[in-house]
């Protein structure tokens, strides 16, 4: 089994989105190529309600699919094509914008005015980027989770895993989303697709995630688009490790275990017109939408 190389290790950056959320950004608007089909990841978690309470107002999508996945607090959302509710604890939602719709997604904290969650963005290949919007509400009951030997435990939001599959379908870049806790000290081996770009995300301890070109840990350091990097060193809050091809990835946790999504999802690879919440093929196509948008005309009678 082929361990995949480590391409970058990164941490989210501070960054404010909507009407004034506090959030940490992963990736997004800068080389969309190098996570296709992925767009965008951002880490929104907080203490202090003011931090969050403003929330994502009404704005546009489309060709894009947004996944928001709750942590703790709840989000509570609304659109234009009439539908309403509310994410609670553990919960997902994977929103096909489709040819156009308008949405909003309100935060609230807590019993102890804590509010954390995910947003994803997966691009949406030219062929259904004008696909009928839909919802996918996944409540927390409905998530699968599997609980290996040693006590690593996987919950398979999408794609298989194990033998178990998750409860989203349908989604065009065939991804799997994954919520991984490895316990303090243990050594684990996590199959990936070969044919999937993927990434890891971590949110809770540190992990070594073991490079392909270091099989006996001999190395230390490695140059990696310009920027030296221990390999060896703990990964821990908030850290992004993207990696290469190949059929697993191999990590050992830290001292306070780990836990972290695994994100996978095969290439689109098709021109990228981006411009906010709207991603198209090509800027005659964003210039359209734009103009539907201030005309009215955004959303089609699906």
């Amino acid at each position: 089994m082929s361990i995949r190389p480590i391409t970058n290790i990164s941490k989210a950056t501070a960054t404010i989105e909507g009407a004034g959320v506090k959030l940490h950004r992963a990736f997004g608007f800068k080389n969309p190529s190098s996570v296709d089909p992925f767009l965008l990841f951002d880490d929104f978690r907080n203490e202090d309600p003011n931090d969050f309470k403003a929330g994502f107002p009404w704005h546009p999508h489309r060709g894009i699919e947004t996944i928001t996945y709750v942590l703790s607090g709840t989000v509570e959302h609304a659109d234009s094509l009439g539908n309403r509710g509310s994410l609670e604890a553990g919960d997902i939602q994977w929103m096909t914008a489709g040819s156009g719709i308008l949405h909003q997604e309100m935060p609230k904290g807590n019993a102890q005015g804590q509010m954390h969650g995910f947003q994803l963005w997966a691009n949406l290949p030219k062929a259904q980027k004008m696909t009928d919007p839909r919802y996918q509400d996944i409540k927390s009951m409905d998530i699968p989770v599997v609980i290996d030997d040693d006590g690593t435990q996987v919950k398979i939001i999408c794609g298989d895993f194990w033998g178990k599959r998750g409860p989203v379908d349908g989604i065009a870049a065939n991804p799997r989303y994954l919520d991984i806790y490895v316990p303090a000290g243990i050594k684990k081996t996590l199959p990936i697709d070969t044919y999937q770009n993927a990434f890891a995300y971590i949110f809770e301890g540190s992990a070594k995630f073991k490079d392909a070109s270091d099989p006996y840990g001999i190395l230390v350091e490695k140059e990696i688009n310009g920027q030296e990097l221990h390999i060896r060193e703990e990964a821990g809050d908030r850290s992004l490790i993207q990696f290469g091809t190949g059929e697993a990835i191999t990590l050992q946790a830290g001292d306070n275990g780990v836990r972290f999504l695994l994100v996978s999802g095969k290439p689109i690879k098709e021109p990228v017109a981006w411009r906010g919440p709207i991603v198209m093929n090509s800027t005659e196509e964003l210039q359209t939408a734009f103009k539907e948008l201030r005309e009215g005309n955004f959303i089609k009678n699906n």
